[in-house]
């Protein structure tokens, strides 16, 4: 880290080892927020996303009240294809609340304590709510989203921490001591969005362009619809500039979410991309092969990062080994608690990582900032990465960003494809420490 510059690199004083913390009352609620249209990936569609609320109070009368976006499709495409779309969202619910109960049977020190102990427990009871033995652990970990939010809030209100730089534990702080000026927006493309509106983010300053592949059909046909969606897409944005990469091109990322069967299927695709003179300006593939397909894919003359498939440190591993060359980090899929321990292992392996998005409310969203705030800038880039797309997917977003603490604020705002992060950003750690009216209210005649 020695080319670094000593401003971009924040190492918070140590502080006093965390308080035990004990849950004497939790509490619950959920918001249902329609899409503008349907949302496709992981060959279905989502129509609404359900915004899961939890409320954690200690002993000594702190509390947190914790956010999570429901994404069934995300979580467990199967179970989401077995049952109606409000079916798979009220199982997910119920293992929250179940997750809630739990919690107070568990003293920790910190959130990561809290979900090691609860995962396992967890995973048992979401297969006796959904009554699927081979349940996702992506479906477990949506599940606690809200749960993991609301401890972490709690945790930084037991031990009076004011800023994210403060609440990451000692252990994991040398992973996430970056501080980035600016973070590069990723904008999602999913199947059914007209070119125009694509054209139409480019001329707005978007220059990173994810384009969700691993359309419905078998194999072959998704193939086929996956290369002339890149062929469609490429030949309208191939004469867009940007200021914003070395070469002025537009950069592209691909995300099929686990659906090519086969490394063959893959190659094909990028033989395609060549083709069509796409190719270069692909920066990544995201989690390209079913999380069973154990090929490697070192040889494949792009970065793979791995999403799906990484339920814990071990999986990290096994990606690494098979040739994967980053990690998708998602605090706000499979909670904070995870994506710090697989920061500390791609730190520790010097392997770069940014932040996807699950669709999440706007308070959500800086959750997310917070954590690709410190990460290294991603290769080929001069600055950190996540994507989000709540304002192009969610019918009521305005009235939705009225409930963040910083509404309005300049960090929140995209500008000319990023984010940017001032000294205030960062004090403020996004404003994700401070209360937020909307919710506090949903709790206030519970007690």
């Amino acid at each position: 880290m020695t080319h670094l510059q000593p401003q971009q690199l924040f190492m918070p004083t140590p502080t006093d080892s965390p308080k035990t913390i004990r849950i004497t009352r939790t509490a619950s609620n959920f918001e249902r927020e329609k899409l503008i249209r349907p949302f496709g990936f992981k060959g279905g569609f989502l129509t609404e996303l359900w915004q899961a609320v939890a409320l954690l109070e200690s002993e000594l009368g702190q509390q947190g009240i914790g956010l999570g976006t429901q994404s069934v499709l995300y979580g467990d495409a199967d179970l989401f294809a077995r049952h109606s779309e409000a079916g798979g969202n009220a199982f997910m619910y119920a293992l929250t609340e179940k997750a809630l109960q739990l919690s107070k049977e568990i003293p920790f020190t910190t959130p990561i304590d809290l979900i090691d102990k609860l995962l396992p427990q967890v995973m048992a009871e979401g297969q006796k709510i959904t009554g699927k033995k081979d349940l996702n652990p992506n479906f477990v970990y949506n599940a606690l989203i809200s749960v993991d939010n609301a401890a972490w809030l709690l945790y930084a209100a037991e031990n009076k921490v004011k800023n994210f730089d403060n609440l990451i534990p000692q252990d994991y702080r040398q992973a996430l001591a970056y501080h980035n000026n600016k973070i590069a927006i990723m904008y999602q493309v999913p199947y059914g969005m007209p070119v125009e509106e694509i054209k139409k983010a480019a001329q707005q300053g978007y220059f990173v362009i994810k384009i969700k592949s691993g359309q419905p059909g078998t194999q072959s046909e998704m193939l086929q619809k996956d290369m002339d969606r890149l062929t469609q897409i490429h030949t309208a944005l191939k004469d867009s500039p940007t200021s914003q990469t070395k070469n002025g091109k537009l950069i592209y990322t691909i995300d099929p979410n686990g659906r090519y069967e086969k490394k063959e299927t893959l190659m094909r695709f990028l033989d395609h991309a060549k083709k069509i003179g796409a190719f270069n300006q692909i920066l990544l593939i995201e989690e390209p092969l079913a999380e069973s397909n154990e090929e490697e894919v070192a040889d494949t003359g792009v970065i793979i990062t791995a999403d799906e498939s990484i339920h814990d440190e071990k999986d990290a591993l096994r990606r690494l080994e098979q040739g994967y060359k980053g990690m998708v980090l998602k605090g706000i899929a499979k909670t904070l608690s995870l994506s710090m321990k697989i920061a500390r292992l791609a730190h520790q392996r010097q392997v770069p990582c940014f932040c996807a998005d699950l669709t999440v409310n706007p308070i959500l969203i800086d959750w997310n900032k917070n954590l690709a705030a410190r990460l290294l800038p991603f290769p080929g880039l001069d600055m950190g990465m996540m994507e989000t797309n709540g304002d192009m997917n969610y019918l009521n977003w305005k009235k939705m960003q009225t409930y963040h603490p910083a509404a309005g604020a300049s960090w929140t705002q995209a500008k000319n494809g990023v984010f940017e992060l001032n000294q205030e950003y960062y004090q403020r750690s996004g404003g994700i420490l401070e209360p937020s009216t909307h919710y506090q209210q949903m709790f206030s005649a519970s007690r």
